[in-house]
């Protein structure tokens, strides 16, 4: 039986049958090689004989199942492969879980935002200012971190769609500031909620205690790398702001 590709069952001497396929760049006795890798000698079917690709060796997966079965054998207790093509080492670096986890959080994050036509940095620089209120554009590029010219550009998407508007300081006249609209307030909130989605899919395996240690850790981490913006100190002052009360 001397072909190129063979594929189908084989049986040895106990009677235990095996599903095979080879595939040479020349004529091959199959019987031979499969012989000699068994160290036992093994009979071919006509299975064996015919090429059909991935249908036929299926086919002969099944039918060496079944053989199995039919003689009466137990089979073995063979645990499923597993499915994930992390390796599991790797699982015990936090540093590659923070990344792995964060591809994913980002890409769900992106998926929210782009149904909206929006950005990170539209939804960063919006909620600036409703964390500090308005703000001069130096200063929002300052303490986001951003070249001026870009904040320019997310300020001006955002005053496009409504979301915020320019205008005179109110405490200093000769000063532009950025502010949140109405419309951006409401607007926000319900952004707000569509992440918080992402959240749920992401942490779905947590409980709500689980989520809120989660998410201190993750934010003692977070102001441990996070940089000060330019010009200033880390020390007492610098941090996450306070929540604002009044208008």
């Amino acid at each position: 039986m001397e072909q190129p590709i063979v594929n189908g069952v084989a049986c040895d001497a106990s009677g235990a049958t095996f599903a095979v396929i080879g595939i040479s760049n020349m004529p091959t006795d199959w019987a031979k090689v499969f012989s000699s890798l068994a160290n036992t000698d093994l009979t071919l079917d006509a299975a064996a004989g015919r090429s059909g690709g991935e249908p036929a060796l299926l086919r002969a997966v099944a039918e060496a199942a079944a053989g199995g079965t039919d003689r009466g054998d137990t089979p073995a207790a063979v645990p499923p492969p597993s499915m994930s093509m992390t390796p599991p080492s790797v699982l015990n670096l936090n540093a590659y879980l923070m990344y792995a986890l964060g591809k994913v959080a980002r890409r769900k994050l992106t998926e929210r935002l782009e149904a909206r036509g929006l950005r990170l940095w539209h939804l960063t620089v919006m909620t600036l200012l409703a964390d500090l209120g308005p703000q001069m554009k130096t200063a929002l590029a300052s303490r986001l971190d951003m070249n001026a010219s870009d904040l320019v550009k997310i300020v001006n998407d955002l005053a496009r769609i409504g979301q915020v508007d320019c205008v005179r300081d109110r405490t200093d006249r000769r000063r532009v500031v950025v502010e949140l609209t109405a419309e951006g307030r409401t607007y926000l909130a319900g952004l707000s909620a569509e992440i918080a989605s992402a959240d749920d899919e992401i942490l779905a395996p947590l409980d709500a205690a689980e989520r809120e240690q989660l998410g201190s850790l993750l934010r003692r981490v977070h102001g441990h790398l996070e940089r000060p913006p330019a010009g200033v100190a880390r020390g007492r002052g610098y941090g996450t702001p306070a929540p604002r009360t009044g208008s």
